[in-house]
């Protein structure tokens, strides 16, 4: 009698997170004249990116719960910073030390780093995420409107999302 041992590769899917500046792509996005569909972009984060964890960092409105509420539906984890309303009336909830700080604090906890922004401020974070192995891509809204400083710093790990808009962008469902 002759015995068999098989052997089992057991394959570990990445556990990698995202880290979303929340009012660069959605501001963005807007201006290209389309709206972001963010339950399909969540799934597209965990098919492509094996994305486990996705926080979308943003400026907190009173009046935005229900946006809030669906984000997390989505399956985001929100994290605010509070707003100042500016003389001229805009809103700004400014959230870069906070990405950077988060994607820091986790960094033992996840294997690689997805930054979606065009931010040239994320340019330092991207450049430390390459050295140190841990940036699986950056994903800026588009070429056009991404700063010059992200773009060197992620060098061939950048995408951008004016390409997927067939895939991600929304649409209204139609009503009998």
């Amino acid at each position: 009698m002759v015995l068999t041992q098989q052997c089992t590769q057991v394959i570990k899917t990445p556990s990698n997170y995202a880290f979303i500046d929340g009012t660069n792509l959605h501001l963005t996005v807007l201006n290209l004249g389309w709206k972001l569909d963010f339950s399909r972009f969540r799934v597209y984060l965990k098919d492509k990116y094996h994305v486990t964890r996705a926080y979308y960092f943003l400026g907190y409105v009173t009046n935005q719960n229900d946006l809030y509420t669906a984000l997390q539906s989505y399956g985001y984890l929100l994290v605010f910073k509070p707003t100042l309303r500016l003389p001229d009336g805009r809103i700004k909830g400014n959230c870069d030390a906070e990405l950077v700080l988060q994607a820091m604090i986790d960094l033992n906890n996840y294997d690689k780093a997805v930054i979606v922004t065009s931010d040239g401020d994320f340019g330092c974070l991207v450049k430390h995420l390459l050295k140190i192995g841990k940036l699986d891509r950056v994903l800026a809204p588009c070429l056009a409107g991404s700063s010059i400083l992200l773009r060197n710093a992620a060098g061939a790990y950048i995408d951008f999302l004016d390409n997927l808009k067939p895939k991600l962008e929304y649409k209204r469902k139609s009503t009998p």
